[in-house]
């Protein structure tokens, strides 16, 4: 019998809290890479368990520039997350995907400058495989609990992740489009990344909430529009990942959680004790 690991639930703009966790605890994790966002909110959803942390700390103080994405991915690591589920609000680059409807991405474009994207470095080198970003097991039960919840839902999209916090130009917003993009947002490519190295299923749920700048009718995005969008569509998104989070086949078969194996390529006896403590709760079964 596979032993279930707990499922990491990370709320962005608009879901900064988690209501209905039985045997519900606050844990306060420090890792070697710092302190995460806030506290983790610990418990179990219909006998799973969870733990909820809020992205951007509750009361939204920490902007997707200054998040610590490394803490937060660690934290879930220590607490025994063998899969990450996240909700996020994104704009649209498609005139299909309108706001209140959802879109799992499952590839990205990177527009970020200079975050702190990887565990490794500082005496350890490792290159992770990035090919399929996303879990396609996570993101199956993502996709099953959204269309439960009432949620229309686009199963597949590339994301590009921005730095912000200022949203896109025009020019930008019509440079994605034509690369293909389907939404933007400032977080979820950060994540995947070290969800990637950490061996941690991931997978998010984009909450549509606005057109971006593309379209030459109407107003462009402000933050009461994305704010009115997510007063509606919160109570959905928490139904989906609730509903999600019991959909997680503890024996997936999907590569993630053995995903760095042959990846490191420093030799073991060279790595520098500090690096091996850094890295232990990452990987430290490689160490």
């Amino acid at each position: 019998m596979t032993t279930r690991g707990r499922i990491g639930l990370l709320g962005g703009s608009g879901l900064d809290a988690f209501e209905g966790l039985a045997d519900r605890r606050e844990e306060k994790v420090q890792t070697p890479f710092g302190a995460p966002s806030d506290v983790f909110v610990t418990g179990s959803l219909d006998g799973v368990p969870v733990a909820f942390l809020s992205r951007h700390g509750r009361g939204h103080l920490i902007g997707p520039s200054e998040i610590n994405y490394r803490a937060n991915i660690c934290g879930f690591k220590m607490l025994g997350c063998d899969a990450i589920l996240s909700a996020s609000a994104v704009g649209s680059l498609r005139e299909e995907h309108a706001p209140r409807r959802a879109v799992i991405a499952d590839q990205f474009l990177d527009r970020t400058r200079g975050r702190a994207d990887s565990f490794f470095g500082d005496g350890l080198v490792a290159h992770a495989t990035f090919a399929d970003p996303v879990c396609p097991s996570a993101a199956s039960a993502l996709e099953e609990g959204a269309r439960a919840s009432g949620l229309g839902v686009a199963p597949r999209g590339v994301y590009v992740c921005i730095e912000g916090p200022a949203f896109s130009t025009r020019a930008e917003s019509r440079l994605y489009r034509s690369w293909g993009a389907d939404v933007i947002g400032m977080t979820n490519l950060t994540e995947a990344k070290l969800a990637r190295e950490a061996e941690v299923c991931y997978a998010s749920l984009g909450l549509v909430t606005d057109y971006d700048a593309w379209r030459e009718t109407g107003e462009p995005v402000g933050v009461d529009t994305i704010v009115a969008v997510l007063r509606d569509n919160t109570a959905a998104a928490r139904q989906a990942l609730r509903d999600a989070v019991r959909r997680i086949d503890p024996a997936r078969t999907c590569g993630c959680r053995q995903a760095m194996k042959f990846s490191i390529l420093t030799d073991r006896a060279a790595i520098a004790d500090s690096a091996r403590r850094r890295l232990k709760p990452i990987l430290g079964r490689y160490l």
